[in-house]
């Protein structure tokens, strides 16, 4: 079976991610930000009898989870291009709102986790997984700031907006959720198996190929080189790692009559 590119760069946190889902059979489930939808389908098989619905902003993406659901299955895996924080979802239509790095990237947090609550039933899960701030990653600040001596991501933006747990806690239970958790989970964070096919995949990141836009002539292909360097010196047996951090966030929906 063929990966995507995002299955093969997390496939170190799957066994964490889909544990703390613990999708059971005959239960409703939406995955927010699905991309190629990996983690719907791993959803779809556990919850035999029941449902899984992947959305994402991209249409591109959605169209090749659908792809890869109408080979590889299962048949109760269906996708949409949607805006999570927007969407009209049937109100309490789901049994388990979950996100693997989908979740980051709102324009209004609040909004967005109050239409997510909205969606799903009176005592329902919120599993998500989210990074934890730069400085505990190696792919982030540590990379950009001493390679390519670029500014650093901040923590409050970007993939880092929710990194910091009392911020997070105090935004998602003004949403309507309630009981939230922060479980830390360390892996290799693997960007190919060999360093050009690393540096391609890192280059196409936002940031690293803002932090490159600054240079030219020579002085871009010193810069390349020193992130060649760098990737090569976390070349192992298993391809590119770099160690990552991240939360695995659990929440309950706020009974109504509570919210």
């Amino acid at each position: 079976m063929t990966r995507s590119d995002d299955d093969a760069e997390l496939r170190h946190l799957e066994r964490a991610f889909a544990a703390a889902v613990g999708a059971r059979p005959g239960e409703r489930v939406l995955d927010v930000g699905c991309g190629d939808g990996g983690p719907t389908r791993m959803a779809a098989r556990a919850v035999r009898g029941g449902r899984a619905l992947g959305v994402d902003i991209s249409s591109e993406r959605i169209t090749a989870a659908r792809r890869k659901a109408w080979v590889e299955g299962p048949g109760n895996a269906s996708f949409e291009v949607a805006d999570a924080q927007t969407h009209a979802f049937d109100e309490a239509g789901f049994d388990v709102v979950m996100s693997r790095f989908g979740t980051m990237f709102f324009a209004e947090p609040h909004a967005a986790f109050a239409n997510l609550a909205r969606a799903t039933a009176a005592g329902g899960r919120l599993v998500m997984s989210v990074w934890r701030d730069a400085d505990r990653n190696a792919w982030a600040r540590p990379l950009l700031s001493r390679i390519l001596d670029a500014p650093a991501p901040a923590d409050r933006s970007g993939p880092f907006s929710l990194a910091d747990p009392d911020a997070t806690r105090a935004l998602l239970e003004r949403a309507g959720w309630t009981r939230v958790a922060f479980e830390e989970v360390r892996w290799p964070l693997w960007y190919g198996p060999d360093v050009d096919t690393a540096l391609t995949t890192l280059t196409r990141l936002d940031d690293p190929r803002e932090a490159l836009s600054r240079f030219d002539g020579d002085d871009r292909r010193r810069a390349e080189r020193r992130l060649r360097d760098e990737l090569a010196a976390h070349l192992t047996a298993d391809g590119v790692l770099f160690d990552a951090r991240a939360w695995i966030v659990t929440a309950r929906r706020r009974p109504r009559e509570a919210a």
